[in-house]
């Protein structure tokens, strides 16, 4: 097995096989997504047979190396997300959540409604026995912070689900307490941007599957490295680590990342999503809260791009 803690260049099947069965307690997985994103080194567009016998072969490998009580954790868009939920199961996973990844700065569409999610499985081999850490993750529920009920369980409770237009304007709404996530994707003018990786992952999104999936001194192993957020929030949270990518520049940086950080570090982006979108302008009512908003200082007119926002954001994803 290749050395732990550290980002190797080999392809994840490969580097799978040569892991000895059951001695990894979470796997996330942010593969390619087949739909014509310009990678360094990978073909993004393959024949729809190819890419999910392909995914079988990783997947499957995920399975053999996780241990009895690990998870696996898939992230993946629109486009194969029925396909690949349905292929993980008949290998032998388990799937406990289907969780939704709602962010700002989606790709502007012109066709179709505006893309601005992508999903996020939760997958399991023992659907009776997993780590799944509930406090380190839950939150107050409306019966302690609404009604102040005694009833209401002091250790907090487990999402919902729910549909909502912008959170940002909603300063009551879109709490964490549902499974469909509000994390702004990490935009080219964010402070949170590597700018070497258009598909980067915001870290407090990590935080919550390492969070409740995995204790500290366990191994997370991510089989498509690329940004390095995996990692980088599994070394800040005291996890031990190990990830595989074929891509030079994305190992190097990603290394570098890694070393720039250390075990207790904060995690990068606002642990309360909302407040790292900004509001709509104060004539917009929509879902607005009785309380006054903060003053904001004047924003100086910009080029789109510049600005940020999505019909002009070159490294989205491709969408029709």
């Amino acid at each position: 097995m290749r050395g732990l803690n550290t980002i190797h260049r080999v392809d994840c099947v490969e580097a799978m096989n040569d892991m000895d069965a059951g001695c990894v307690d979470l796997a996330f997985a942010d593969p390619p997504f087949n739909i014509g994103y310009k990678y360094d080194v990978y073909n993004d567009k393959q024949e729809t047979k190819a890419y999910l016998d392909w995914s079988r072969t990783w997947i499957s490998g995920v399975h053999r190396v996780l241990k009895p009580d690990g998870a696996f954790w898939l992230a993946i868009g629109d486009d194969y997300a029925a396909e690949l939920k349905v292929l993980s199961q008949d290998i032998g996973f388990h799937c406990r959540s289907w969780v939704v990844w709602y962010y700002t700065f989606g790709v502007h569409c012109t066709k179709k409604f505006s893309r601005s999610h992508a999903h996020i499985f939760h997958f399991v081999k023992d659907e009776k026995h997993y780590k799944f850490n509930a406090p380190a993750v839950a939150v107050p529920s409306a019966r302690q912070l609404v009604y102040n009920d005694a009833r209401a369980n002091k250790a907090g409770r487990m999402p919902d689900d729910t549909w909502i237009l912008r959170p940002q304007n909603m300063a009551d709404g879109f709490n964490p307490d549902e499974d469909t996530w509000y994390f702004p994707r990490v935009a080219g003018t964010f402070k949170e941007r590597e700018g070497f990786h258009g598909c980067q992952m915001p870290e407090q999104l990590l935080g919550r599957v390492i969070k409740v999936a995995s204790d500290e001194g366990d191994l997370v192993l991510d089989p498509f490295s690329g940004s390095g957020t995996t990692l980088t929030v599994a070394k800040k949270l005291g996890r031990q680590y190990v990830g595989f990518d074929i891509s030079d520049e994305y190992i190097a940086r990603g290394l570098s990342r890694l070393n720039s950080c250390n075990v207790g570090d904060k995690l990068d982006g606002a642990p309360e999503p909302k407040v790292s979108a900004p509001a709509t302008p104060d004539g917009n009512t929509e879902g607005k809260s009785e309380q006054p908003r903060p003053k904001r200082k004047r924003l100086v007119k910009r080029p789109a791009k510049q600005a940020g926002l999505p019909f002009a954001d070159s490294d989205s994803k491709p969408e029709n």
